[in-house]
């Protein structure tokens, strides 16, 4: 029996003692099924290891998948604490910059949804809103009950001749909206591939890179939507001309 290598792609975990942790997980499975299906191996990347042993594992995976969750701290960007944040856990921000970073410098591919878009902007020098209500005329893109996963209350309109454009195939996407920060100065080495109607940066790139995608959105909410599915195979296809 000829046995076939699934590109084996690292995904990112929240702390144990997050106070949305059961939201979390549910949206960590919803994403380990999203790699699963896609055709990737998935890997958990526990917090708390080592530099050595996170570079060690890193350079057995073939991409990597940012999830969202807690806040960054706002320290990370010369901002102060705000009334708004939650979820901040300085190992979780160490992990996973170290691993953005090492991404950039390997080219190895990688895909942010929610706080991994934030994070992709974080790493790289770029600004957030510590809460969407310091962006003038911000809509509403709190929408975080288990049964609003699956809304999609606005569209996002999409950049020609990005990474984005050419996965989902189509100039907008209706998507659903989980988030209450945002990016605010887009980090020099990011291209932005998709807004919001009231201008937020709904999604982001990583400029010269084969493969670094991150969207605000959580497409692993719908996994009935093409073009939503579209979006972890194009993460898995990256992942295995890199593993090839």
């Amino acid at each position: 029996m000829m046995i076939t290598t699934l590109p084996l792609i690292g995904i990112t975990v929240h702390p144990d003692d997050d106070p949305d942790r059961a939201n979390l997980d549910r949206l960590l499975a919803q994403i380990v099924q999203g790699v699963e299906r896609a055709g990737g191996a998935p890997v958990l990347v526990p917090l708390g290891l080592s530099e050595t042993t996170l570079r060690g594992l890193f350079a057995r995976l073939d991409g990597l998948l940012f999830t969202g969750g807690g806040d960054m701290d706002p320290a990370l960007y010369g901002a102060e604490p705000h009334p708004a944040l939650g979820g901040v856990s300085g190992e979780r921000d160490r992990t996973e910059l170290a691993l953005a970073r090492w991404v950039a410098a390997a080219g190895k591919p990688a895909f942010g949804i929610c706080r991994g878009a934030q994070l992709f902007n974080v790493a790289f020098g770029g600004t957030l809103y510590r809460d969407i209500s310091e962006h003038p005329g911000a809509l509403r893109h709190a929408y975080g009950a288990e049964a609003e996963s699956a809304l999609r209350p606005h569209a996002v309109q999409i950049e020609e001749e990005t990474t984005l454009a050419r996965l989902v195939g189509r100039p907008a996407l209706e998507v659903n909206s989980l988030h209450h920060q945002a990016l605010r100065q887009v980090a020099p080495a990011l291209r932005v591939a998709a807004r919001a109607p009231d201008g937020l940066v709904e999604a982001v790139e990583l400029i010269g890179h084969p493969f670094a995608l991150a969207v605000q959105w959580h497409p692993e909410c719908l996994p009935a939507l093409p073009e939503q599915r579209r979006l972890f195979e194009g993460l898995v296809a990256a992942a295995r001309l890199t593993g090839a």
